[in-house]
């Protein structure tokens, strides 16, 4: 959709520019580095490690999260991230593949310029796919913020974030077909795809939500697209 340009000069819907490297780290099983514009992350899969944590089901493979701040401590908005990446990582792994084991996905902040918690969810599956952990299917994300004036707009920056009325992080599964279909089997596919994860902060009309839920998935594909030409590319490397 058109619209005023951003401080950045991005329209309302453009995302900034996305790289992603396969496998950075050799000590981990699987690694990825995630970067959206600025703001970049280093994701790093550990396991499966036999045992499970305290409290979880030992007949299900277990997730652990370790977030790691660029610098200082780790606070309540980080534990937050850990939580949300947690969960959304345990619904789309196949838990029941590898019983009473342990995955571990470090989560190491190398920039913050807004959108950091999609950046590393998009940094930890390309991680686990790397890592050969079984899927169900992958999973992009994407933030939307809600400007004072109501407008809505993607992938926001942390000045764009300071100015925000409310902004939701949207966690799709990746779409099965490339975005250069036709647009009326980009709809027919739009329609049977979900929505995994999703978490609101602020104040955020219904309508304003259900925009930011249109929006969301219509950029998904294209970071559905991007990762998966990632995947396919490292895949070639390796062999």
């Amino acid at each position: 959709m058109d619209g005023p340009s951003r401080a950045d000069g991005r329209g309302p819907n453009q995302l900034r520019p996305f790289t992603c490297i396969g496998n950075p780290l050799h000590r981990a099983h699987g690694s990825a580095r995630w970067a959206q514009g600025d703001t970049v992350v280093l994701a790093a899969v550990y396991g499966p490690k036999t045992g499970t944590r305290k409290g979880e089901n030992p007949e299900k493979a277990s997730i652990e999260v370790v977030w790691k701040p660029k610098t200082g401590q780790i606070g309540r908005r980080e534990k937050e991230y850990e939580m949300t990446l947690k969960r959304t990582l345990q619904s789309i792994c196949l838990l029941t593949v590898h019983p009473n084991t342990t995955t571990s996905v470090v989560i190491q902040v190398v920039g913050d310029d807004g959108s950091l918690l999609p950046c590393a969810i998009n940094a930890s599956c390309a991680a686990l796919a790397f890592a050969g952990v079984p899927l169900k299917h992958l999973a992009v994300a994407i933030g939307c913020g809600v400007m004072e004036n109501g407008a809505i707009i993607l992938d926001t920056s942390t000045a764009e974030e300071q100015q925000l009325r409310s902004f939701a992080h949207l966690v799709f599964p990746n779409s099965r077909k490339s975005v250069d279909l036709k647009e009326a089997q980009q709809k027919d596919e739009e329609l049977e795809r979900g929505l995994i994860t999703c978490t609101t902060h602020g104040v955020m009309s219904e309508d304003n939500y259900f925009n930011c839920i249109e929006r969301g998935l219509a950029a998904s594909s294209r970071i559905s697209d991007f990762m998966r030409k990632a995947l396919h590319k490292q895949a070639s490397e390796d062999a």
